[in-house]
């Protein structure tokens, strides 16, 4: 998870250097949970993220992250990533494809820390990509729909970095772009 965050923060310039440790909600009220430090730091803690690190890196997002706007990432795992078409993420992965594959991972990204209980049925999230994520949510679970109509389940929520939240999800959300 440590190289799934970070890559995910990468790709769009999220992380922050400082050592604060106070994560926020996107209303900037502190959150009660003590962040263990930032989403780079962050990616430590799971180890079902490897693909979405490799992702980062191959997508060249590495080094923009030290930016200090607080995000959440909707952090698709390892199986999530083994649910793609044969062959689509050996492509995403082709230097050629760089682009792309930047795209893609920005779509899981928005501004704003969101802790899972303030994610609204209905409500719909900008992502740093551009495109809209809407929230659908049925009793305590947690759906999140792409651009596509396609959904993904929040397997693992209110992961809190001092810079943002990370809420994990079984499925890659693909934008229309």
């Amino acid at each position: 998870m440590k190289k799934l965050l970070f890559t995910s923060a990468l790709c769009c310039g999220l992380l922050v250097a400082g050592l604060d440790t106070t994560a926020f909600a996107q209303t900037d009220a502190p959150v009660t949970a003590q962040a263990n430090g930032n989403l780079l730091n962050m990616s430590r803690l799971s180890t079902n993220h490897n693909t979405l690190m490799k992702a980062v890196k191959a997508a060249g997002l590495d080094e923009k992250a030290r930016g200090t706007t607080k995000y959440t990432v909707f952090a698709p795992t390892d199986a999530a990533f083994n649910k793609l078409p044969s062959g689509k993420l050996d492509e995403l992965l082709k230097p050629a494809n760089k682009k792309q594959l930047a795209l893609l991972i920005s779509y899981h990204v928005v501004p704003g820390s969101y802790l899972a209980a303030n994610l609204k049925d209905g409500q719909t999230l900008t992502t740093v990509q551009g495109e809209k994520l809407t929230v659908m949510r049925q009793g305590k679970s947690i759906m999140i729909k792409d651009a596509k109509g396609n959904t993904a389940n929040v397997v693992n929520t209110d992961i809190i970095a001092s810079n943002g939240i990370v809420q994990s999800v079984d499925a890659v959300l693909m934008p229309t772009k």
